[in-house]
């Protein structure tokens, strides 16, 4: 049974709040085709092997980001996959708050940017992750719910069929003539009395935490630059 059939009853397995009200953010327009450069199309799901097993994350332009279930400090391992292959990274856990962990990498990684303004109702995102090392991705719907804060997604079958070792797929937005970018990380199940359930994403109000760490993280930073990473 997959982690997205068996969450507990009224309770997210993401950083979720209930409240009397939403407030909707201005939407990011939609396409159905993903944006690639002139050299590789941009693959920014990562796989992070954790003491405790692994999980998804993707690389974004303020680092790589992730749930931290199987590693939540110290150092650790995770693969990234350029235009040529996988390739195996290593970097120091951060506790960003908020559910929300991050590393980074002195190799220069195929990254996304972050989107901070998540769509209307009804609007169409995309998951994108990894499975036995192969690239899946679906398209999945993005629904509202008036008692609860926070990005939520129409339960399907692709998504009910994610892994523990899956959780943290990337749900990204794709905008005519821009790069796809974060939108957030499918993180679990909430039910509300007993009737409706939706998928929980740990979205926009948890990530500007990388934003904020590292324009507060005054060190110089040393990049290794490869030729197929733009």
């Amino acid at each position: 049974m997959s982690p997205l059939q068996r969450g507990p009853r009224g309770a997210s397995l993401g950083p979720m709040r209930i409240l009397l009200a939403l407030p909707l953010l201005a939407a990011c327009q939609i396409k159905t085709t993903i944006e690639s450069t002139a050299r590789v199309t941009v693959d920014p799901v990562v796989v992070v092997h954790g003491l405790e097993g692994e999980e998804l994350g993707v690389s974004t332009t303020y680092g790589v980001v992730f749930l931290g279930r199987t590693a939540r400090s110290g150092r650790v391992e995770f693969t990234a996959f350029f235009g040529d292959g996988p390739a195996r990274e290593a970097g120091l856990v951060v506790a960003m708050g908020g559910g929300v962990f991050a590393t980074e990498s002195e190799i220069r990684l195929p990254a996304v940017p972050l989107c901070f303004e998540p769509p209307p109702p009804g609007s169409e995102v995309w998951v994108r992750g990894r499975r036995e090392g192969q690239p899946f991705e679906f398209e999945a719907q993005v629904v509202t719910e008036p008692r609860v804060t926070g990005l939520l997604l129409e339960p399907s079958p692709e998504l009910d069929a994610l892994t523990d070792s899956e959780l943290g797929a990337g749900v990204f937005l794709l905008v005519p003539g821009r790069p796809m970018q974060l939108l957030g990380l499918v993180s679990g199940r909430l039910t509300l009395d007993e009737r409706k359930d939706y998928v929980t994403v740990v979205g926009p109000e948890e990530l500007w935490r990388l934003v904020v760490h590292q324009r507060n993280a005054e060190r110089p930073r040393r990049k290794v630059y490869r030729p197929d990473v733009l």
